[in-house]
């Protein structure tokens, strides 16, 4: 390719990129804490000043952007303890913008006021990543309006908080260290990322907090602690079941990989694919770092293209998804496309349009995977459209603590619930249980980007049949 179509085609990526990425699905956008009767101490001297600014149930609202003035009214109402106020003002809102998983929590905490209550806090990225952070928010929420709906924890209705930790590990160790020294918080959602559930986990550890992570996949979080679980599965499975599309399916040997090696969960997918290709009869030519300063989408293409490879697999994060989205362009659908569920995103079908379509990604769950289940229904009933695969994932870590609260509802007895032989519950993506490492016992879903009318991009991920 000359350089002059190469500039072109990274010119173009790079406005689309900062252009488009506030439209797509609708599911990806969207416009001392007091608990119950005590308050989250205040911070050892020298730690983050603004982390109980970082910490609400109400008092505050992280959507970015305006938010309505009666939500905004809802948020001052609750903070002032005003909570006949505050019901009224966020139901209003929730009539604005049914999709608002935020005003749905607060809406709940302040019908719960200072009643006796179950805390569990989500602890999401809103600073760096609104989007992912609203996603994992509907599927709590949702599990948190379906329990308080029906009467409780055995009559007790479930509080949550939400706490904003920029998937920086740092920060999300400082949350852990807040929420751990307050004995009303019993369990706690997330964090996002691998990195900071490895970093955060260390702390819920320490101080016996259970930490049910939706979203991180890395396989270094297996057997990592008896406190930190997830229900998502873990990057072995993608890997696996990648892998042996490519040898079996797509009847290809030769692969690239794209990855970041600062990033725990791009390192795992991207070792786990290269074993799996492997034990599949098939190799991994090249591995190329997008987090490296000269990385060239162009020359990566062009080597990949020398080497015989038959594959491009795409193993980016979030931090990397831009120079993933360039290869997509460079490649010019060539060579065929893979990716990790980090590339899920409508920013991919935005970007990669017709570049992209026919690119298979691993994904942990998808709206139209599961014909019996009953969630996307229910889901599209309460948000008045799809729900990705975070909140489905976010809603099954919520509906675990719940089942595991009716059991016991202390930090200990949460924890012994749900490391029980005999503990099961039902979810979005079906029955959760958690093997002895923390992990839970569930397949990937292949997905494909094909033309549609879902996403309104022009483009959707529909299920690999």
């Amino acid at each position: 390719m000359s350089q002059k179509n190469e500039t072109t085609i990274l010119a173009l990526a790079l406005l689309l990129t900062v252009g488009i990425v506030g439209g797509g699905f609708w599911w990806f956008t969207s416009n001392g804490v007091k608990i119950g009767n005590s308050i989250i101490p205040n911070q050892e001297p020298g730690s983050n000043p603004s982390l109980q600014d970082r910490m609400s149930f109400g008092e505050k609202s992280f959507t970015s952007g305006d938010i309505s003035p009666v939500k905004k009214e809802g948020v001052q109402a609750i903070a002032a303890k005003s909570y006949d106020k505050a019901i009224a003002k966020f139901t209003a809102a929730l009539k604005l913008n049914r999709n608002d998983p935020e005003a749905l929590i607060f809406l709940n905490n302040a019908r719960i006021g200072s009643s006796k209550s179950y805390t569990i806090v989500a602890s999401v990225p809103f600073g760096t990543d609104p989007n992912v952070s609203l996603e994992i928010l509907r599927g709590i929420a949702q599990a948190q309006n379906q329990v308080n709906s029906s009467g409780g924890v055995k009559g007790v209705p479930l509080r949550v908080g939400i706490a904003n930790d920029d998937d920086n590990p740092e920060i999300a160790k400082q949350i852990a260290s807040s929420l751990v020294s307050n004995s009303e918080v019993l369990g706690v959602v997330g964090p996002n990322t691998s990195d900071s559930t490895l970093a955060a986990g260390t702390i819920y550890t320490s101080g016996q907090l259970v930490a049910i992570s939706p979203t991180s996949t890395s396989v270094k979080i297996s057997n990592f602690s008896r406190y930190v679980f997830r229900t998502v599965p873990s990057d072995f499975m993608a890997a696996r079941s990648l892998a042996n599309y490519m040898v079996k399916t797509l009847q290809k040997k030769n692969a690239v990989v794209y990855f970041n090696s600062q990033s725990n969960y791009s390192q795992s997918l991207k070792s786990e694919f290269v074993s799996s290709v492997s034990l599949e009869g098939g190799q991994v030519s090249s591995e190329f770092d997008l987090s490296k300063a000269d990385f060239s989408a162009a020359k990566s293409v062009e080597q990949a293209t020398k080497q015989g490879a038959e594959v491009l697999m795409l193993a980016a994060n979030t931090a990397t998804l831009d120079k993933a989205l360039q290869v997509i362009q460079i490649n010019q659908k060539r060579l065929t496309l893979l990716g990790g569920d980090d590339v899920y995103t409508v920013k991919t079908l935005e970007i990669g349009r017709d570049q992209a379509a026919g690119m298979v990604v691993a994904v942990p769950w998808h709206i139209d995977g599961d014909p019996k289940s009953d969630f996307p229904q229910k889901s599209r009933q309460l948000w008045g459209g799809d729900v990705s695969w975070r909140s489905a994932l976010s809603y099954d870590a919520t509906v675990a603590l719940i089942a595991a609260l009716e059991r016991n509802p202390t930090r200990s007895g949460v924890q012994q619930a749900l490391t029980s032989s005999d503990f099961s519950t039902s979810g979005a993506s079906g029955t959760i249980r958690f093997l002895p490492s923390g992990d839970r016992n569930a397949p990937v879903q292949l997905v494909k980007i094909v033309p549609g009318s879902r996403s309104r991009t022009g483009y959707d991920f529909e299920p690999v049949r």
